[in-house]
């Protein structure tokens, strides 16, 4: 089985490109469309697997033409799909607005069948999860599952990852059950309430999470000024690198995330593995889209090398 289990969402990404962003009640003419995958659970397993992991993907799709679009990206990077294929339900979709200028993005998802995924399935998995080095998920899917996922890995001594987006608030001992968790600046604002907009502030909230029951060090990301990393006893700031123009930053969260959770698994310090998720997010955002934008090993490791 792969060494890196990812439990999370997977959604065809209808993705629109303008040079500014709506207000409600207004419409505007874009200036591009794209349709291809995403979920950030499939987001993160393919930046992991195109990085050099080992990824086994757990969800469920719907038995759909964007369920096939799911299937193919996954055969393309490398990903193991553990997956159950709902004949009720179809695959979930998510709406992508890109400010051309800026690359800034504003997005809804409706998980469709993966808004179904069980307490029961994650059991289903339960030795599959228990014989990983990492097991990582977010909160697209349905709460109940996000916790027994981490429950049985905790248990099984499986390195725990949570990146707690979308923003929510999270049942009691959820965050004891985490090694790591890779809020970003209004995640971790939600999760603490404390305002995060510099690294002072992020310094903060890292240490409110671990107070909270984070095991091993809480990481937030915070856009151009790079991310903070706390394990209760240091703190490391890690800058942004520069891959070239920036032209969307839509999946760079989950490249971090994927870049993140390989290094782990590849066993290196916090140190490297800061720089090597670093170096997965600067790149993607040099391309359009989410999954199709993840960069493989070797662009990584020349990053990193220059």
């Amino acid at each position: 089985m792969p060494n890196i289990l990812i439990l999370g969402v997977f959604v065809a990404d209808a993705a629109f490109r303008t040079e500014r962003m709506p207000v409600v009640g207004e419409t505007l003419l874009g200036s591009s469309f794209q349709l291809g995958p995403g979920g950030k659970g499939s987001n993160q397993a393919v930046a992991a697997a195109k990085a050099g992991g080992d990824v086994g993907f757990l969800s469920r799709i719907g038995a759909d033409t964007f369920g096939q679009i799911g299937r193919e990206v996954w055969a393309d990077a490398g990903v193991t799909p553990l997956v159950i294929e709902d004949p009720e339900r179809p695959t979930g979709a998510a709406g992508i607005f890109i400010e051309e200028a800026s690359g800034k993005n504003a997005i809804i998802v409706a998980p469709g069948a993966a808004g179904a995924i069980s307490v029961a399935d994650i059991d289903a998995r339960t030795d599959d999860i228990a014989q990983a080095k990492i097991a990582m998920t977010q909160l697209e899917q349905p709460m109940e599952a996000a916790f027994r996922f981490l429950q049985i890995a905790a248990g099984a001594g499986v390195t725990t990852i949570l990146n707690p987006a979308p923003a929510a608030d999270l049942p009691e001992g959820m965050l004891a059950l985490c090694d790591y968790v890779t809020p970003n600046e209004t995640e971790a604002e939600a999760l603490t309430g404390l305002s995060v907009t510099t690294v002072e502030d992020a310094l903060k909230a890292a240490k409110v999470l671990l107070e909270n029951g984070v095991r091993k060090g809480a990481l937030i990301t915070l856009g151009e000024n790079g991310s903070l990393f706390w394990d209760g006893t240091r703190a490391i700031h890690t800058r942004p690198m520069n891959a070239g123009p920036v032209v969307d930053t839509t999946g760079a969260g989950d490249a971090f995330n994927g870049g993140f959770a390989t290094a782990l698994a590849a066993g290196h310090l916090i140190e490297k593995a800061l720089d090597f998720a670093t170096a997965t997010a600067a790149l993607s955002v040099t391309k359009h889209g989410t999954a199709v934008a993840m960069p493989s090993r070797d662009q990584i490791d020349a990053l990193l090398q220059s």
